[in-house]
């Protein structure tokens, strides 16, 4: 007996310190983790990751957290391994040591050899909302520091082994009545069951905790109901089939009785098992339940039913007997039917099934998969929610967005949208029709998810129409749009809805087909990129201008002139960027992917294309695409006329302008083209101030354009029966479909717009007026 105590004593020593260095080194790996994590989850990480200066705000935070833990270093980076903070500070700026790769994906504990020594290291992501990682947090303690701990701990082990070898003896003697007294005088035979009986209940634990972990790892509520029918094959059951209500999967709460006699039917949305054969109702079947039957009662109680011999479960089995006698013939013989239950709203069921050689189903087994599957429909639940709440910012989205694009001969358009998988965000694009048969190209993105984002869209989109309505210049357009974003901004700081418009991105183009001239700007947004007739891809240089909401920055415009057949391509980040992919990368895989189309490939086939090859199965942002082909006006569809300033050249410019319409074969818009005419050059020459231009254009309809230098717009009135003049715009305005002014950097043009089919009737109709 003293030698086995000697020995004993002995190998408890040996296993005492090394329990002791494996628990240190332990606690440090813990403590290292808990550090790193929750300095990676703290509010003020992530926005210090992302202002000018993080040193300035993390390297305090990060020294102090080093000496109150007693750490050897907290080191803060990028994800391209760029130090933000070190113990030493001629550090910072300079590349981490060693990989952090595995650290990317989440909280990585690793040994990791170091300038200070090998040491024990625990590196946690920094992520966005969105999951996109934008830094890292480092945390390490040295070895050498753990093993001094080791050494401090040594007297008292030795210590505590001398005195274990002294009691030894003592104890071996109490052995065996402390041993009868724990077991209560049990048998062998008891025993054995006593310690199954605990291990069932550890068994159900872990599965109950494996659940929380494995079921309700997406929004998803079909792949919610798949996790949950395999948490539990076999470690519970031989087989596991979830019956959910229509509604449910379309995020809307079911209604009273379903599942149920009489009730809407409920549809079997997941099935798992230990073979694939079995006579179950497969996949997508419409299912009520009878009353008596176990999974009636389930529905009908809210309580969790067994049917442990299903051979003895009559109404069971005479539901659907042909059915019912497959599945006994298969060998399952018990059953628990669990209704899935989350706020008094029963979103479906849950059956268990276990077939040979397995036992049957208990009482214990009931309770279990209660509580197994009223935890899982919790995940459920969030998954319907979610569901509903993104089909709602969707369909407001979709709403928000063109329904179509509008008809003219500018431009030959093509787009794509794609919304993002878990949360629709701010995308938006549109072709706007202008004056002169100009087109307005836009491409925006509001940042955030979610309604707000959506709406907030939708109330930006809307403004770039109103501003395109008044025809300015992309720069000042934008610099309007930028002064709204602020002023929501600050109309919306402090209350609880208030949504940060700043960081909208914008670009707006406006192309002129007669003289084929692209005028475009963009507010922080990519820069589109040009595929050329004659071949070649190229991204056009604009000066980026600030994201919409900073203020204080002035918008450049830039200039290009296209050929016809050009196409535009303008984008949102969402295509050539994601968290796999960088924007250089993105760029370059757009470029090489524009660059294999062929000279003859259309705007539908190219939008095609490029989204085949750049668009993310599961995009974790909106993408938009829009691609333009430019077309250029034959030389016979425009006719310009130089005007001198002298009331006498009226009645020349109005005899020219017939002869043009009687070439054009316009004859029937003669007379209405000359009134308009008369009075528009009129207007300029006694208001306004050289050079005076005429232009015609013609295409789906019919143009007209006085243009000087004056920028002095007319107004339109109503004159009294005794004035002289006065109704001249009137006069215009009844006889052009459209009127109005736009401003150029040198003047004024006013414009009028006339149906090629306009009736004489319709004429008369309005001079009667």
């Amino acid at each position: 007996m003293l030698a086995v105590t000697v020995l004993l004593v002995a190998a408890a020593l040996a296993a005492l310190i090394l329990q002791a260095r494996t628990s240190t080194t332990r606690a440090a790996e813990h403590g290292t983790r808990a550090a790193a994590v929750a300095l990676a989850a703290a509010p003020g990480t992530a926005s210090a990751l992302e202002s000018g200066n993080p040193t300035a705000t993390l390297q305090p935070v990060a020294e102090e957290t080093r000496r109150s833990a007693d750490f050897d270093y907290v080191v803060i980076f990028s994800p391209q391994g760029i130090r933000y903070t070190h113990p030493d500070p001629e550090l910072i700026g300079r590349h981490v040591y060693g990989p952090y790769e595995q650290a990317l994906k989440g909280p990585h504990t690793s040994s990791l050899a170091t300038p200070i020594g090998t040491a024990v290291d625990t590196t946690a992501p920094v992520r966005e909302p969105d999951g996109s990682v934008i830094g890292l947090v480092s945390v390490g303690v040295t070895v050498e520091r753990v093993g001094a701990e080791v050494g401090r701990e040594l007297p008292l082990l030795l210590g505590g082994a001398a005195a274990a070898l002294v009691l030894g003896m003592a104890g071996a003697a109490l052995v065996r009545r402390r041993l009868n007294r724990q077991t209560l005088g049990l048998g062998p035979d008891g025993i054995t069951r006593m310690y199954e009986q605990a291990e069932l209940a550890r068994d159900r634990l872990q599965l109950l905790y494996d659940a929380g972990v494995r079921v309700g790892t997406t929004l998803d509520v079909v792949h919610t109901a798949h996790e949950l029918a395999n948490v539990t094959i076999p470690r519970f059951a031989d087989f596991a089939t979830v019956e959910l209500a229509d509604p449910v999967l379309h995020g809307d709460e079911p209604p009273p009785g379903t599942g149920t006699a009489g009730g809407p039917k409920i549809r079997r949305t997941a099935m798992s098992g230990i073979r694939d054969d079995p006579p179950l109702y497969p996949l997508g079947s419409m299912i009520s339940f009878l009353p008596a039957t176990p999974e009636g009662n389930s529905l009908e109680t809210g309580h969790a039913a067994l049917a442990a011999d299903l051979h003895q479960a009559h109404f069971w089995r005479a539901r659907d007997p042909r059915n019912t006698d497959a599945i006994l013939a298969y060998g399952i013989h018990s059953l628990i039917s669990a209704p899935l239950q989350a706020r008094g709203l029963i979103l479906g069921m849950v059956n268990f099934w276990r077939a040979e050689p397995s036992p049957p189903f208990g009482d214990d087994d009931v309770a279990f998969a209660e509580e197994l599957v009223a935890r899982a429909a919790v995940s459920v639940d969030n998954a319907r929610r979610f569901t509903r709440e993104h089909t709602m910012a969707e369909t407001l989205q979709r709403s928000l967005l063109p329904h179509g694009l509008p008809e003219q001969s500018a431009l030959e358009p093509a787009y794509r949208y794609l919304p993002a998988h878990h949360s629709v965000a701010g995308d938006w694009f549109d072709v706007i029709p202008l004056p002169g048969f100009r087109v307005a190209l836009v491409v925006g993105d509001v940042v955030g998810h979610g309604l707000q984002a959506a709406a907030t869209m939708g109330r930006l989109r809307t403004a770039v129409h109103t501003f395109s309505s008044l025809d300015l210049p992309p720069d000042e357009l934008l610099a309007r749009l930028d002064a709204l974003v602020i002023s929501l901004d600050q109309a919306g700081a402090g209350t609880p809805q208030a949504v940060d418009v700043t960081g909208a991105t914008c670009l707006y183009a406006i192309y002129d087909p007669v003289s084929g001239t692209c005028t475009m700007a963009r507010a922080g947004h990519p820069e589109p990129a040009l595929v050329r007739a004659g071949g070649g891809v190229d991204f056009v240089g604009l000066p980026a201008g600030p994201p919409l909401g900073v203020g204080g920055l002035p918008f450049e415009a830039a200039e290009l002139r296209l050929a016809a057949g050009d196409q535009l391509v303008l984008y949102t980040d969402g295509l050539v960027q994601d968290r796999h992919r960088g924007i250089g990368d993105g760029l370059g895989a757009l470029r090489d992917c524009l660059a294999r189309a062929t000279a003859d490939s259309s705007p539908e086939e190219l939008c095609g294309a490029v989204f085949d090859a750049l668009a993310p199965a599961v995009p974790c942002d909106d993408v938009a695409l829009l691609v333009a082909r430019t077309h250029l006006f034959e030389a016979d569809q425009v006719a310009t006329w130089d005007v001198p300033a002298d009331p006498a050249a009226v009645s020349r410019m109005r005899s020219a302008c017939v002869e043009q319409l009687a070439a054009w074969g316009l004859d029937g818009l003669s007379f209405t083209t000359e009134l308009i005419l008369s009075e528009l050059i009129t207007n300029a020459v006694r208001y306004g101030t050289e050079p005076i231009h005429v232009r015609m254009l013609r295409d789906r309809t019919l143009v007209c354009e006085v243009s000087d230098g004056s920028s002095t717009a007319p107004h339109l009135r109503y004159a009294a029966t005794t004035d002289e003049g006065g109704r001249g715009l009137y006069l215009v305005a009844q006889l052009a479909e459209r009127w109005g002014t736009r401003y150029t950097a040198r003047g004024k043009v006013i414009w009028s717009e006339q149906p090629l089919d306009a009736a004489p009737e319709d004429v008369f109709a309005a001079l009667a007026l």
